[in-house]
Order: C-alpha cells, then sequence, then structure tokens
C-alpha cells in the first residue's frame, strides 16, 4: 500500500478543571474561534441562540433569525 492515512491527535497541554477562570475563557474563547473558522470554511453558518431566538451568522457577516 503506497498511499498512506495519517491521523493527527492532539493533547490538551492542560486540563479545563485545572485552569484558572483566565485560562479558562481565553480557552474557551479559542475553541469558538476554530469552531466559527472551520463552519465557514466548509460554507456553513454558525447557528447559536441569542436573545431568546435561533440565529445563523454567516462568513459575509449576515445575520438572520431563523426563529
Amino acid at each position: 500500500m503506497k498511499d498512506e492515512i495519517i491521523l493527527k491527535v492532539g493533547e490538551m497541554v492542560k486540563s479545563p478543571s485545572s485552569m484558572d477562570e483566565q485560562e479558562r475563557t481565553i480557552w474557551q474563547q479559542q475553541i469558538a474561534q476554530k469552531a466559527k473558522e472551520y463552519l465557514f470554511s466548509i460554507g456553513q453558518p454558525l447557528v447559536y441562540e441569542r436573545d431568546g431566538h435561533i440565529v445563523a451568522e454567516h462568513q459575509d457577516g449576515r445575520i438572520m433569525i431563523i426563529r
């Protein structure tokens, strides 16, 4: 078999339970940003709840209320 499949597995440097409040806040922001970047890279909107409504945020900046 000439083609190899490479699997990359990451490990956290520090467990969230051992982080202080500031570290946990920064970590949560980084996770949210990575998720947003990934969704936009595959052409999908970021869907979340805001002020009791479900909204979809698109890469071009549009924010649509779904319900």
